[in-house]
C-alpha cells in the first residue's frame, strides 16, 4: 500500500527550502472579451496568439491538437497562455526579487496584445468574470487535460447542493501571486492568512455575476459549490488551524484526488479522499469519449494532487495564494503587494489578529466571514 507521509514528504514537504530568499511568483488571469458583447472569437484569440510569438524574445512552447499555439515563453522566462478556454489568458511570470520588475514586463506585454485585439474588436479586461460568458464559446482549450478538467466539471450537473455553470472554469478570472517560505515558517503563514479572508474579500472583491446580484464577489460560490467542492476539505477556507506538519496532512488526506494519466491519456473519476483513493484495489474511471475503465492505484497517481484552498502549499515548496479575483488595471498590484507586505511583517501580523477586536465583534467563524464580506452591502 502507497504510504501517504512519504507521499507528502516526497512532492511538497521535502520542497520547503531551509533558508529560502524571498522571491515572488505572479499569475494574472484576464477575460478576452468581444467589445460588441458577442462571443469571444476564438480566431480572434488565436490569432493574437500567433502574433505575439512572432514578437521578439517569444517562442512557442505548447500548441493545441489542432497546432494552435497556446503557451508562449518569454525570454525571460514569462510564460502566455490560454487558461481552460480560449476566452481566458493568463501571464505567468518568471519569479522575481520584487514586484516593480513584474509590472514593468506587465505593462509591455499588456499594451502589445491591447493593441492588436481593439483593431480586431475585443480587449482584456480587468474582471473576475467575463461579461460575456453566457455568450461565449466556453469549450475547452484542445488539450487532452482540459477537456479532461470540463468533463469531469460537468458530472455536477442536476446534482443537489451544486450550482448548474459547469463550465464556470471557463469565465472566472484570479489574481494569484506565491513566495518562498521556510518549513518552520509555512503553517504560521497558511493559518494566518486563512484568517484575513474576510478582509481580504472586502478589498479586492472584483467577480460580479448576473445571477447573484447581492454580491461582489461569486468566484468563492463557483469553486465550492461545484465538482471541486463537494468534498468539505478540499476547496476554500481551512477549517482548523494547523499546529503540526502532521496535522495538515492529515487534513490534506481527506482533499481530493479526481483523474489519473496513464499512457498519456487522461481518466477522470468522482472525488475521492486521498487517503480513501490509495487503500482501493481498483477503481473506476472515465476516458475522455466517456468509456468506464478500471485501473490500480499506483504511488505515482499523487503527483496529480491538486486541491484548492485559497492557501495552498505548493509542490514547488511556495505558498500559493489564490482567493483574489482579477483585479482593475490600475489596481493589479495591489493585492500582490498586500500579501507580501504582511507576509515580510509576519509576526505583527500575527500579533494582530491575537487581539483585534474585529474577531470579538464578529467570531471567529472564517467561512461564514468571508462569505458575509463578500456582499455588496453587508451590516457592519
Amino acid at each position: 500500500m502507497t504510504s501517504l507521509g512519504n507521499c507528502f514528504e516526497e512532492h511538497y514537504f521535502a520542497n520547503i527550502k531551509e533558508k529560502p530568499e524571498l522571491f515572488i511568483g505572479v499569475e494574472l488571469e484576464y477575460p478576452i472579451v468581444n467589445i460588441s458583447g458577442k462571443a469571444t472569437s476564438i480566431q480572434v484569440a488565436t490569432d493574437m496568439m500567433r502574433h505575439i510569438s512572432n514578437q521578439n524574445g517569444f517562442t512557442i512552447v505548447k500548441r493545441d491538437d489542432r497546432g494552435n499555439p497556446i503557451e508562449l515563453q518569454h525570454e525571460s522566462g514569462d510564460l502566455i497562455l490560454f487558461e481552460v478556454t480560449y476566452n481566458t489568458l493568463e501571464f505567468a511570470f518568471a519569479k522575481a526579487k520584487n514586484i516593480g520588475s513584474v509590472e514593468e514586463r506587465h505593462k509591455e506585454y499588456l499594451e502589445n496584445i491591447q493593441y492588436y485585439l481593439r483593431q480586431n474588436g475585443h480587449e482584456l479586461q480587468g474582471l473576475g468574470i467575463n461579461p460575456n460568458w453566457e455568450n461565449n464559446d466556453n469549450r475547452p482549450v484542445d488539450t487532452g487535460r482540459y477537456r479532461m478538467l470540463m468533463n469531469y466539471l460537468k458530472l455536477g450537473e442536476g446534482k443537489p447542493n451544486m450550482h448548474p455553470y459547469t463550465g464556470y472554469a471557463g469565465f472566472i478570472c484570479g489574481n494569484q501571486v506565491q513566495f518562498d517560505v521556510s518549513r518552520k515558517s509555512f503553517l504560521r503563514v497558511i493559518n494566518a492568512f486563512n484568517k484575513i479572508e474576510a478582509a481580504k474579500a472586502f478589498l479586492f472583491a472584483n467577480s460580479p455575476f448576473d445571477h447573484m446580484d447581492d454580491m461582489a464577489l461569486t468566484r468563492d460560490y463557483f469553486w465550492e459549490y461545484s465538482m471541486h467542492g463537494l468534498l468539505k476539505n478540499n476547496v476554500g477556507i481551512y477549517s482548523e488551524e494547523f499546529q503540526t506538519e502532521a496535522e495538515y496532512r492529515q487534513y490534506q488526506e481527506e482533499s481530493a484526488m479526481f483523474y489519473v494519466i496513464r499512457d498519456n491519456c487522461y481518466y477522470y473519476f468522482k472525488p475521492i479522499t486521498v487517503k480513501s483513493f490509495f487503500e482501493q484495489e481498483k477503481f473506476a474511471a472515465y476516458s475522455e469519449t466517456g468509456e468506464i475503465c478500471y485501473f490500480v492505484p499506483k504511488a505515482d497517481d499523487f503527483k496529480n494532487h491538486r486541491s484548492y484552498h485559497y492557501q495552498e502549499l505548493t509542490k514547488r515548496g511556495t505558498i500559493e495564494f489564490r482567493s483574489t479575483c482579477t483585479q482593475p488595471f490600475e489596481t493589479t498590484f495591489a493585492p500582490i503587494a498586500f500579501h507580501l507586505g504582511l507576509l515580510a511583517n509576519l509576526v505583527k501580523l500575527e500579533e494582530i489578529l491575537e487581539c483585534t477586536e474585529f474577531f470579538k465583534e464578529f467570531g471567529r467563524d472564517y467561512s461564514k466571514l468571508r462569505r458575509q464580506f463578500s456582499r455588496k452591502n453587508f451590516l457592519i
